[in-house]
């Protein structure tokens, strides 16, 4: 999720017929994986002391066939993941008395195994989420690797199912870089790349028990770890309802420290003095990278009054060119949503958007073919009190409403539960400006959207989490500081 703008080689150009031409340039995707240390018939769930002890299903969000079988851990799992942990941070463990520098080889040496096997990694994110493999290759496990080099260069834990690799990344890389042991619980959607991860990790020499990947189910594994008194920090990304559960189980336990990113409804803002054709095109992909299925997707874009119409008109145009299919098709810009239960709900919110009167300017059915396929939907005519302009939908569906006055957008943009991200396109240096210090959200981006870097810290406002991911905040969430202080003889403090 460092951009949304896929950074293919320079002679891969964007219209179809030159990308199809130039086929030989791009990665392939490797379909028949034959994994070291792994199996993906039959995927064994808890990876912990650096070896496989447990055994669901798990089907492909494309074409729903059958992908694996996963048996989900269980409580005692859980505390065996623990104890694994505790061990292998305990004084005078190899992990406790290695050095600083040491461990950053480590992450740089497990950069380099995630850099050999990029292609299979982004093979297993499109069959873990169904996003296109090309956007896996070139977004997500660029985002990885440029992750953890940079906390190598510097020297517990729930990712969210869209970017299972990436989240598993910006978790276990501070904590690592720190010194801590972590136990981790991919999302029960897209555990592949993960289980695959710790395969890598102990290629790359990490001691038994640093990393511990417990795969299975919220309501039983997530709830174990959020009350394990054994747990002294938790890291999670997913929806706002589990977020507050989760903090919630953290203070009636043991008060463990809790870093929360969570849900967006994030406001874009286009004013009449921005470049038209490129704030459509990063409106657009704003709203319909990966699926829609982003935290930070720019769902409520708010255009001035002067140029409301030929927006519309223009991202009707766009959305209708964006191509839906197969993952696997380098010319695929869309892939399926990651599973029924999100693809009902997509549907229900849409509806939803007609019934209270926006006007469905184009898409908003599933597509005719096996999957969870959803056409790109744009609405207009929408109004703040809708729900498609209220709640999260995490899908593909760009909703435009229209504004008047700079004052007036900046009170509708921040009327909002939601704190995690905005934008707002302008020449003007100071609307934004003014925009930008008047937005709640803990990222602003101008003129530009999804600009995400391993250096900049990201977390959001209100009801959107604490704390902070990336950069040198980043590294704060898994210290602690302490006082130590020394009587000097013939002084007197």
């Amino acid at each position: 999720m460092t951009s949304s703008k896929i950074e293919m080689p320079g002679e891969v150009k964007a219209d179809p017929a030159a990308l199809m031409a130039s086929l030989h340039l791009l990665p392939s995707p490797t379909l028949n994986l034959e994994i070291k240390y792994t199996k993906v018939s039959c995927v064994r769930l808890f990876w912990q002391r650096n070896s496989w002890l447990s055994l669901q299903r798990r089907d492909f969000p494309a074409c729903v066939i059958y992908l694996c079988l996963q048996f989900p851990s269980s409580q005692v799992d859980t505390d065996k993941a623990v104890r694994a942990a505790r061990l292998a941070f305990s004084l005078g463990s190899v992990w406790r008395r290695m050095d600083a520098s040491e461990r950053g080889h480590l992450l740089d040496k497990l950069a380099d195994l995630v850099e050999r096997d990029r292609a299979i990694l982004a093979t297993m994110e499109s069959l873990n989420s169904g996003k296109p493999f090309l956007q896996a290759f070139y977004v997500d496990l660029q985002g990885v690797i440029k992750t953890l080099r940079y906390y190598a260069a510097m020297h517990l834990n729930f990712p969210m199912w869209n970017f299972p690799l990436l989240m598993f990344a910006w978790k276990i890389a501070p904590a690592l870089c720190c010194g801590n042991t972590v136990v981790i619980k991919p999302a029960e959607q897209t555990p592949l790349s993960a289980l695959y991860m710790g395969a890598l990790i102990k290629e790359a020499g990490f001691p038994p028990g640093v990393v511990n990947i417990l795969p299975g189910f919220g309501p039983i594994v997530g709830a174990a770890i959020a009350s394990h008194v054994g747990i002294d920090k938790i890291a999670f990304t997913g929806s706002t309802e589990v977020g507050k559960l989760i903090q919630e189980a953290a203070g009636r336990s043991n008060l463990k420290r809790v870093t929360l990113e969570l849900g967006g409804k994030s406001p874009n803002i286009i004013f009449a003095d921005a470049d038209l054709d490129y704030a459509v095109e990063q409106a657009h992909q704003g709203v319909f990278f990966n699926q829609g299925q982003c935290c930070t997707a720019g769902s409520r874009i708010y255009v001035e009054e002067s140029i409301y119409e030929e927006f519309v008109r223009r991202s009707v145009e766009r959305a209708k060119r964006r191509v839906v299919g197969s993952p696997f098709d380098p010319t695929t810009e869309q892939g399926p949503q990651i599973d029924k239960k999100q693809y009902n709900k997509i549907l229900e919110l849409i509806q939803s958007g007609i019934t209270e009167g926006a006007k469905l300017e184009c898409g908003g059915k599933g597509l005719g073919r096996k999957g969870f396929f959803i056409e790109p939907t744009v609405f207009s005519n929408v109004t703040d009190d809708m729900r498609i302009a209220k709640e999260e939908i995490f899908g593909p569906v760009q909703e435009i409403l229209r504004f008047k006055t700079m004052d007036e957008v900046i009170e509708r943009a921040n009327n909002s539960d939601f704190g995690l991200v905005a934008a707002v396109f302008t020449n003007d240096i100071n609307k934004a400006l003014t925009v930008s210090s008047a937005m709640q959200a803990g990222t602003v981006w101008i003129n530009c959207y999804n600009a995400l870097n391993a250096q900049s810290p990201f977390g959001g406002f209100k009801m959107s989490g604490n704390g902070r991911e990336m950069g040198e905040c980043g590294l704060r969430e898994y210290s602690e500081v302490k006082t130590v202080t020394i009587k000097i003889p013939q002084k007197n403090s």
